[in-house]
């Protein structure tokens, strides 16, 4: 199996992060939008304009020649304008997502844990996260400590408290 790296992600990844926010709303192959029209929607979107704003922060993964084939990122969202995973002012909220190559290959369960890495040392308590039932990525949530704390329509918002 070909080997990655994680590394923090910086303002100049705002392309991948972006990239990876299209993989991650496009889970389900049957529903699968264009690039164009996952960007274009802002409740979408929002999770990567402005990147790197402050609070923002997370990582990438990287293959053995430095090509990104996943990345997961945290963002804070006041109270009156929620992510879809809101939980709390001062709860950030992930977002995760690898290319469908490099699904099921550790690359996902890796981001997640260096980006509760980066929250803990950041002096953040719990991150949280949105997803749709029916997401292969529920389980990975599940077996990395996520618990479900509300549910609506077909999605749960989940949360995990970091060390």
């Amino acid at each position: 199996m070909e080997q990655f790296r994680i590394r923090p992600a910086i303002g100049e990844d705002a392309r991948v992060l972006a990239d990876m926010l299209v993989e991650a709303a496009n889970w389900n192959p049957v529903r699968s939008r264009s690039r164009m029209t996952v960007l274009d929607d802002h409740a979408v979107a929002r999770y990567v304009v402005g990147w790197r704003r402050p609070g923002d922060f997370g990582c990438v993964a990287e293959d053995a020649r430095g090509v990104p084939v996943g990345a997961c990122w945290a963002r804070l969202f006041p109270a009156n304008a929620p992510g879809r995973g809101f939980v709390a002012a001062g709860v950030p909220e992930l977002t995760l997502g690898v290319y469908p190559q490099w699904r099921a290959r550790g690359a996902g369960r890796a981001l997640l844990r260096e980006i509760g890495g980066v929250a803990a040392a950041r002096g953040h308590a719990r991150l949280s996260l949105s997803v749709q039932r029916g997401n292969f990525a529920h389980g990975l949530y599940v077996s990395e400590g996520f618990v479900t704390v509300t549910s609506r329509d077909d999605a749960d918002t989940m949360v995990r408290t970091v060390r």
